[in-house]
């Protein structure tokens, strides 16, 4: 696939410790699509020295409308889309560039690598995302505290990873996760339980959670062999676990207001 047929697209506010590592591995693209919430920080400022990036300001509603306002941007057939803090690998443009003429695939996932302050994890709880896809075949909804696409057709695999290094402070971190919950508790409580995936149906648990997080990161995933990185991400996807179950339990025990 020849690149110019690709425009990247990212979302932003208050990106300045991210957004420039991202956009440095998307020099090969013509045009680059920013969706920008206002930022305050010194993210427009990083944007401005990058002439391919077409800035668009858009009031934030959610993470579903950002992404479909900035579909209405595109005008190549293929979309790709990053995160801030995502930066592509040079194994994933290469296999990008090998695909043939005749795709096809109307979207194609990728393996996400976390990275903690650089150094990318043996393995991680991240799934793979659908990334790459024919723009006109692709919608965006909610899903609880994230978002999600929907395409309109096959989605394939990519080998080629993408790297999740998110530098911004852990103070920073545990405000967005606190807020996160909110949304994943409204999730789990109004979603049938038929409906809900093995990993949501242990965090309803509230209590097993945590515990089947911690060995699953260290043991059955490997992190104990990324010595502290991996400690620090094992304990993060703990208090993760441990702020659902609290919103949980919260949620359960508030009284109802009477009419």
């Amino acid at each position: 696939m020849q690149l110019d047929r690709i425009t990247p697209l990212i979302l932003t506010y208050n990106e300045d410790l991210n957004i420039s590592r991202t956009l440095d591995t998307l020099r090969w693209a013509k045009r680059i699509i920013v969706i920008d919430s206002y930022s305050t920080d010194a993210t427009l400022d990083i944007l401005s020295h990058y002439p391919s990036v077409t800035l668009y300001q858009h009031p934030f509603e959610s993470f579903a409308g950002q992404c479909n306002f900035g579909l209405t941007c595109i005008s190549t057939e293929w979309t790709l889309s990053l995160d801030a803090d995502y930066q592509v690998s040079a194994a994933f443009i290469t296999e990008i560039q090998s695909l043939t003429e005749t795709i096809t695939s109307d979207g194609f996932k990728v393996a996400l690598r976390y990275c903690v302050f650089g150094y990318p994890l043996r393995s991680t709880l991240l799934p793979p995302r659908t990334v790459l896809y024919r723009t006109a075949k692709a919608h965006y909804i909610e899903d609880g505290h994230a978002h999600r696409v929907r395409i309109d057709g096959p989605v394939a695999s990519l080998r080629g990873p993408i790297n999740h290094d998110d530098r911004k402070p852990l103070s920073h971190w545990l405000w967005a996760q606190n807020r996160y919950m909110v949304l994943e508790v409204q999730k789990l409580s109004t979603t049938p339980g038929h409906e809900l995936s093995l990993a949501d149906k242990i965090r309803k648990t509230k209590i097993l959670a945590p515990f089947v997080v911690l060995f699953y990161c260290l043991i059955l995933k490997g992190g104990i062999l990324d010595g502290w990185h991996g400690w620090y991400y094992a304990l993060q996807r703990v208090l993760v676990e441990m702020l659902l179950a609290i919103h949980l339990i919260e949620a359960d025990l508030k009284p109802t207001e009477k009419i």
